[in-house]
């Protein structure tokens, strides 16, 4: 019988589900047509398997609560964080997206192109350095060995947590580094040429970099709270948690008690070994230093993109006195015609008194007059115009 696409096959089950009130087999179905999220699961050994598991297989396999994993589901928009719990370390650095075992690393959506390389990283980068070692060995080079001996001295998942840390920083850099190569012509040419095209280039280059900076910013931030309090760095050391709290199988211990001489010399070595693990549980230098070396390139990017704002922010300033320089030009230019439209005004009004039609005994005969009249209201209307502009050059309302 198929049933909302899913074909059931006649068995018992099916026999007695049919029995079962309807709400509970909608419930069900509803339930396995929930979609299964594709992980990528990056192991000690540099292998990579693909999962497609739902939130509660996820949960269930690195024991981690629902609100954890809720902080990387890329629908719901979450700041960047680094959570240290029991059994794993939750991240959510951007487009980065894993849960950190002492053992494994699970990525959520690995066919995404951003995601590829720091896939690609990992399994590079997270087998044992044995192998490196004994190659070296093989071609007879002590570098290798050198080499693989300090990357064997940090844990499994600070290992991972360093390649996801230098792919965010990394990727953000490179997005700064974009942003100014497009940004400092566009500026340039706006201050050399102000049109609406460079205005609005401009503008949507200012909205990316905010974008960016509040970016930059967040994964910043988390960092520095990371280092400034020791017990969330503490909490990232899965391996030491694991190894301080695995008990003492009761197998061991009658061996123990049927070698006196072996077992006391292993309890004295476990003794030493268990001081030296609570000895260290405050001891967190190493991780200190590995967030602190990408704390100061998160914060070399950051100040490039200060950097890039201020730019701006000049240029704004430069283009806003160039604006209020035009505009200073057009009230001189306002000024200068409007004191020119008082001084023809003058000349109208004598015009107008001139043209009145009314009869007086001197318009006869006495010609001469009109140019003198011309002639004079002429100079009349020169000289109020001079006084006019050496009277504002004096107040300063106009350059020199």
């Amino acid at each position: 019988m198929a049933m909302d696409g899913y074909v059931v096959p006649a068995d018992p089950a099916v026999a007695s589900a049919a029995t079962t009130p309807a709400a509970v087999v909608i419930a069900a179905v509803k339930k396995k047509t929930q979609p299964a999220t594709s992980w990528i699961l990056v192991d000690s050994a540099g292998q990579g398997t693909i999962l497609d598991a739902d939130k509660h297989a996820i949960m269930h396999r690195v024991q981690i609560h629902a609100r954890d994993l809720r902080i990387l589901d890329p629908l719901l928009s979450y700041p960047s964080a680094i959570l240290g719990r029991e059994r794993a370390i939750v991240l959510n650095l951007e487009h980065i997206k894993a849960i950190i075992t002492a053992e494994e690393v699970l990525l959520r959506d690995p066919s995404d192109e951003n995601v590829v390389p720091v896939v690609e990283e990992l399994q590079r980068r997270l087998p044992p350095a044995r192998e490196g070692q004994a190659s070296g060995e093989n071609h007879g080079t002590q570098q290798a060995d050198v080499d693989g001996g300090e990357e064997d001295e940090s844990p499994f998942e600070f290992r991972a947590l360093e390649v996801a840390l230098e792919a965010i920083c990394s990727f953000l850099a490179a997005r700064t580094t974009e942003l100014e190569t497009a940004a400092y012509p566009a500026l340039d040419e706006l201050t050399s040429k102000i049109s609406s095209r460079n205005l609005d280039r401009v503008r949507k280059l200012k909205s990316a970099m905010t974008r960016l900076t509040a970016r930059v910013q967040k994964v910043r931030d988390e960092l520095e709270q990371l280092l400034d309090d020791d017990d969330d760095m503490a909490d990232l050391y899965l391996s030491r948690k694991a190894s301080s709290s695995s008990p003492v199988s009761g197998s061991g211990v009658d061996w123990f008690a049927a070698s006196p001489t072996i077992g006391s010399k292993i309890s004295r070595a476990s003794r030493a070994s268990m001081a030296t693990v609570h000895g260290d549980e405050n001891d967190v230098e190493e991780l200190e230093m590995l967030l602190e070396a990408y704390f100061m390139q998160i914060d070399s990017t950051l100040n490039k993109l200060t950097t890039l704002r201020e730019y701006i922010d000049d240029t704004e300033d430069y283009i806003n006195i160039q604006l209020d320089n035009h505009r200073n030009q057009l009230i001189q230019l306002e000024l200068f015609l409007s004191a020119g439209t008082v001084c023809l005004s003058i000349y109208s009004l004598v015009a107008g008194i001139f043209g009145m039609n009314i009869p007086y005994t001197w318009n006869e005969g006495y010609g001469y007059v009109f140019v003198w009249v011309v002639v004079l209201t002429g100079i009349l209307c020169l000289i109020v115009f001079l006084g006019i502009m050496s009277y504002a050059r004096y107040k300063g309302l106009i350059g020199s």
